[in-house]
């Protein structure tokens, strides 16, 4: 689905990632691990457009991409939830959730009725019983995270990129983040996942 070939990162002469090749499978969690520094969330900053200076390939699908951004990389089917979370607090989750991809009426007014709607539906696929209205700033962590995941699931993504997600949740949304990510490996999604607890990665 997504590979690396032979990609190599440098920072003001400091060597991030040097040759590196990876093959992601769909319908499978592929776990990248390792130590704090070893360049983990500099690769996958690369996959999703985040990086776009590098050399290397990128191959999506069989075909060699190069993303100008984020939003390239999102149109093309990846999405990254990262260990710091990119939701602005005082908006709310559907607002969050359609942010550059806001829902117009024929007069192309906002139709905010429809995008809670929508917001509903994903809120449910995630298991997060909030309300669309709720701002940001009011969830935890942990519920914050499943509304990125529920962002993910609105761009119909085919990558979800998780980086470090269970490390500032309890062991409970950890359980309800597993059985998440046991729905989307059943629908063929390829997820990536990133971590250093090698017990989690067991389990999923």
């Amino acid at each position: 689905m997504l590979e690396a070939r032979h990609i190599t990162k440098r920072f003001s002469g400091i060597t991030a990632l040097s040759e590196v090749n990876l093959v992601l499978h769909p319908g499978k969690v592929n776990a990248i691990i390792g130590e704090n520094g070893a360049g983990k969330s500099t690769l996958m900053k690369i996959f999703s457009g985040v990086f776009t200076e590098y050399e290397g390939e990128i191959v999506l699908n069989g075909k060699v991409v190069r993303f100008e951004g984020t939003k390239a990389a999102e149109e093309a089917g990846i999405a990254i939830i990262h260990q710091e979370l990119n939701l602005v607090p005082w908006l709310s989750v559907t607002e969050n959730i359609f942010l550059g991809r806001e829902l117009t009426n024929r007069l192309g007014i906002l139709d905010m009725k429809r995008m809670h709607e929508e917001t509903a539906v994903l809120l449910k696929q995630v298991n997060l019983a909030i309300s669309p209205g709720a701002k940001i700033a009011e969830l935890k962590v942990g519920q914050q995270q499943l509304v990125e995941i529920a962002k993910a699931l609105y761009t119909n993504a085919a990558v979800i990129i998780m980086d470090e997600p269970t490390s500032a949740i309890s062991d409970k949304e950890s359980e309800n983040l597993f059985s998440i990510i046991a729905r989307l490996k059943s629908e063929g999604k390829t997820i990536v996942y990133i971590s250093h607890k090698l017990k989690e990665l067991f389990t999923i």
